[in-house]
């Protein structure tokens, strides 16, 4: 292997919880909310899966259903298809459905997991190259920024800028150009068995890690490591 692709949400990074979340908007437009109120707001986003990078909807609305296949392909569709599930659930303030979309944008909404930078870092030592590679409809280069991490990426491929998603090999085909490396000499590392095993199709190798809260996944994008080239002897 002589380069790795990693997605974002699920593999990287982990979203906060919807009640920081919810709080984070209600800071931001300074709304308060009871705590029976908090609790069942939160509940209801949750439920409706409003939270980008959070749990799936159990069923989506109508005007939702129409965009929630294509909602990566530009920031306007993913905004109308996260702030539609967000208004299913009623709040003190229409103008945090948007409050909410943006927060989630924002770097102190994700934390790495545990061994993202030692594991980064370590391919660098290495020599191999690191893209990433993500469906979403925003430029998520800030929170890497924010965090420390973008010294170890070389490109990052998003769907919203190539208006493809995963898994449609171009997206994947794009970031492997970007790196100069062939697809047979890539991996792909990725929690969405679906979205992230299109790789394959290329060629690339695909290895996937479970989508945890970060306290409860310390260490797994250790095993990736053992799947590329040792660090070259000096």
């Amino acid at each position: 292997m002589t380069a790795v692709l990693f997605d974002f949400s699920g593999t990287l990074f982990r979203i906060e919880s919807t009640e920081s979340w919810l709080r984070g908007a209600l800071a931001e437009r300074k709304v308060e909310l009871s705590g029976p109120e908090l609790a069942e707001a939160v509940r209801g986003l949750e439920a409706a899966g409003a939270l980008p990078g959070g749990a799936a909807p159990a069923w989506l609305p109508e005007d939702v259903a129409s965009v929630w296949g294509v909602r990566d392909k530009t920031p306007e569709l993913h905004r109308a298809a996260y702030t539609g599930l967000s208004r299913r659930v009623p709040l003190p303030d229409e103008r945090l459905h948007d409050a909410l979309y943006d927060r989630h944008m924002t770097p102190a909404a994700w934390r790495p997991y545990p061994d993202a930078a030692e594991v980064l870092g370590a391919l660098r030592e290495r020599g191999i190259r690191v893209g990433v590679v993500s469906n979403i409809g925003w430029d998520l280069r800030p929170v890497f920024r924010e965090h420390g991490l973008d010294r170890y990426v070389d490109v990052y491929v998003l769907s919203y800028e190539h208006g493809v998603q995963k898994p449609d090999p171009r997206l994947f085909r794009a970031a492997c150009a970007e790196l100069g490396a062939d697809p047979g000499e890539v991996l792909m590392v990725g929690d969405d068995r679906r979205a992230d095993g299109g790789a394959a199709a290329l060629g690339c190798g695909v290895h996937f890690v479970d989508h945890l809260p970060v306290a409860e996944r310390p260490d797994g994008l250790r095993p990736v490591l053992d799947l590329v080239p040792p660090a070259p002897e000096k």
